[in-house]
């Protein structure tokens, strides 16, 4: 890792300008580039300012869309579908949650899906807006353009790592997880790759029915793909949850793989439940803190690693980071300055 540390406001700040000469309104860009900074905050590096450049490319090009607003094709009150014409995504999620909070106070359970939002970075980067309104909120989404996981049993890829994402309020802190229904990312095979290393555990199946650790293989022809959660031994629940979140997602928002599209993009599932509609809100975060307590108190394995909840390291990092600096992986850097050179931008000072 990079030890050159960076403040997180400049780099929010530097994003901003970026997408914006780009093509971005500045309002657009800087909740995407707040966005992408969340998620490097919280140590989810493949999926935070990693993404910038990539972005920057496809405001440039047009595929990212600069300006429109989402199409509403159905809006029954408390369901609610758009078709997000490729606007950013980290702009339409927050649009969404918004409308969801808002929608919330008459309906107790706010459904939105969005089919042909461009790509929605970190998931984790989204649900403590919710949490901190004492309301628990479930986001997934899937790229029908891409295929990278093979159904458990079969070798072909059908459909992509496919996270759900989601926070829940409690007493203290909230819990807060981001899974993909996978082993690991596309994004994190990509990397290891052009590392020239293997990746940790073998969590790729080749394309002859193996598995393996070696990256070289998602490059041939056919390539590999990544085993669904559970690996070779329980892939099956993996493969179960993948094809939930295809539902959730693509089917609901009522466009995905049966279209084809050649576009990069998503179709997104954002839920919104207020608990107080249900047993009450203190009781929920009473039930759950009560959960959350028995948990910390389990006996852990290692004595000098205590048991952890979802979302607790990502909290401690990202305040640990905003005092001393953002830590970017090593690789970041060097193509933001290049993008940065392209519209003669000072890419931000160390800290």
């Amino acid at each position: 890792m990079n030890e050159e540390r960076y403040s997180f406001q400049a780099l929010i700040d530097f994003g901003t300008k970026l997408l914006a000469h780009a093509g971005l309104p500045e309002d657009r860009a800087r909740v995407v580039a707040s966005t992408l900074v969340e998620a490097d905050l919280m140590g989810h590096s493949t999926h935070g300012l990693q993404l910038l450049a990539p972005y920057v490319k496809e405001v440039e090009e047009g595929k990212m869309k600069s300006s429109g607003e989402p199409i509403v094709i159905s809006d029954k009150g408390s369901a609610i579908t758009w078709d997000g014409d490729y606007l950013p995504g980290p702009w339409l999620v927050h649009k969404a949650m918004d409308v969801a909070f808002e929608r919330v106070r008459e309906h107790p359970i706010v459904t939105i899906a969005i089919r042909k939002s461009h790509h929605i970075a970190c998931l984790a980067a989204y649900p403590e807006r919710a949490t901190q309104r004492g309301l628990m909120m479930l986001l997934s989404t899937a790229d029908p353009r891409t295929k990278t996981i093979a159904p458990f049993g079969g070798i072909d890829p059908v459909y992509t790592p496919n996270p759900i994402a989601g926070g829940i309020p409690t007493e203290g802190e909230p819990i807060l997880f981001d899974v993909s229904m996978s082993l690991t990312s596309n994004g994190m095979v990509q990397r290891t790759h052009a590392e020239g290393k293997k990746l940790e555990y073998k969590w790729l199946l080749n394309n002859k029915g193996e598995a393996t650790d070696d990256t070289n293989t998602f490059m041939e022809e056919p390539p590999a793909t990544i085993l669904p959660l559970g690996g070779m031994d329980a892939g099956y629940k993996g493969f179960a949850l993948g094809l939930l979140v295809e539902a959730l997602t693509c089917g609901l928002a009522g466009y995905g793989r049966a279209d084809d599209p050649d576009t990069w993009g998503a179709s997104v599932f954002l839920q919104v439940i207020d608990p107080e509609a249900f047993g009450g809100k203190a009781a929920f975060q009473k039930q759950n803190q009560v959960l959350v307590d028995a948990c910390k108190s389990s006996r852990p394995i290692h004595e000098d690693r205590p048991v952890r909840l979802p979302g607790s390291r990502a909290f401690q990092l990202r305040a640990e980071q905003k005092q001393i600096g953002v830590k970017l992986y090593k690789s970041i850097v060097p193509g933001l300055k290049v993008a940065a050179e392209r519209y003669k931008l000072e890419f931000p000072k160390t800290v």
